[in-house]
């Protein structure tokens, strides 16, 4: 019987960024819980910080409430697991879009391996542009 082939980190964790791109332009804040470890911290563009995947979740039901917010898209540029292919560094950019304003920046997220699915543990955005 032919084996399948093990996913690697990087792509494993491209393929979960593009879900959860998906769930926030669908404005599904729920579907997004998933993706966060418990205790997970997010650190928004502009420097606040949530504490809690639950939190995490609330924060995006409150911005898809909001009849301005359209999605939020992350772009990974590099993803890099340590020698365990325990955790793992997701650096990228990230775009904001209001029907009035578009934001965007860096971001570093860290995820880690958690009962053989890849989590997300922290998130740090840095908002670089602005316009509108």
């Amino acid at each position: 019987m032919p084996q399948t082939p093990k996913v690697s980190a990087q792509d494993a964790i491209r393929a979960r960024r593009r879900l959860t791109n998906r769930f926030i332009a669908a404005h599904e804040a729920q579907r997004l819980a998933p993706f966060f470890t418990a205790d997970a911290n997010l650190i928004g563009g502009e420097g606040g910080l949530i504490v809690g995947a639950r939190a995490i979740v609330e924060a995006f039901a409150a911005q898809f409430a909001d009849p301005g917010f359209i999605a939020y898209e992350r772009s990974p540029l590099e993803v890099t697991p340590d020698i365990d292919d325990a955790r793992a560094a997701e650096r990228g950019t990230w775009i904001g879009r209001w029907k009035d304003q578009t934001l965007g920046g860096d971001y570093l997220a860290v995820w880690r391996k958690q009962s053989g699915q890849w989590v997300i543990e922290q998130e740090l955005y840095v908002t670089l542009t602005r316009e509108g």
